[in-house]
């Protein structure tokens, strides 16, 4: 007797920090290398989409990258003064906001694909002995009552609250017992000490 299993659990949301401070870090690590390292931002939006876009996406930026490293290559002045030199910069720096741009946009849309707002995962269905529940052809049927609306709700004017009672009243009250309580006290205390 074998089953189909139990069915896997729904995937877990990463938790929102965390979300936040990779997004932070793959940004920062395409801008503050200066495009060198710009690649690895749609990297990982490919590899966490599994999309086939995302990873021409990919590809595009590492062409980018070795045409920007071409035009550099061809600069032999110490301060890139060359229109080489501006070119491979420009097309750097471009594919660095590019790259963090688009692994943005990728990363935020994936994830609330998966998790949209107000998700809530469902329980997977029951199970009976590892066979899921199917209704039986021969399962004996039951005339249903006909369904019936509704009356419409009949309008509801507020009640009021009902009035409070007057604060000092009750402090009154309480500064009396509590009198009667310090008294009543003082008079037992007394008595211990006299009979000492």
């Amino acid at each position: 007797m074998q089953g189909h299993g139990y069915a896997p659990p729904p995937p877990q949301r990463p938790s929102t920090g965390v979300l936040v401070v990779l997004r932070v870090i793959f940004v920062a690590l395409a801008i503050l290398s200066i495009g060198f390292l710009a690649w690895v931002a749609p990297l990982r939006a490919a590899i966490v989409t599994r999309r086939p876009a995302d990873w021409w996406i990919f590809a595009g930026s590492l062409v980018v990258l070795g045409i920007s490293f071409a035009f550099l290559s061809t600069d032999h002045t110490d301060d890139f003064s060359s229109p080489n030199g501006n070119t491979g910069m420009i097309i750097l720096l471009l594919n660095a906001v590019a790259c963090a741009g688009y692994f943005l946009y990728a990363d935020i849309r994936h994830y609330h694909r998966l998790y949209p707002t107000g998700y809530l995962p469902t329980p997977a269905p029951a199970v009976n002995y590892g066979y899921p529940h199917s209704p039986s052809p021969y399962a004996a049927t039951h005339p249903q009552p006909p369904v019936t609306p509704l009356p419409a709700p009949a309008p509801h004017t507020p009640v009021p609250p009902p009035p409070q009672r007057p604060a000092p009243a009750r402090i009154d009250q309480v500064r009396a017992e509590l009198d009667e309580l310090s008294d009543y006290l003082r008079k037992r205390d007394g008595r211990h000490e006299d009979g000492r």
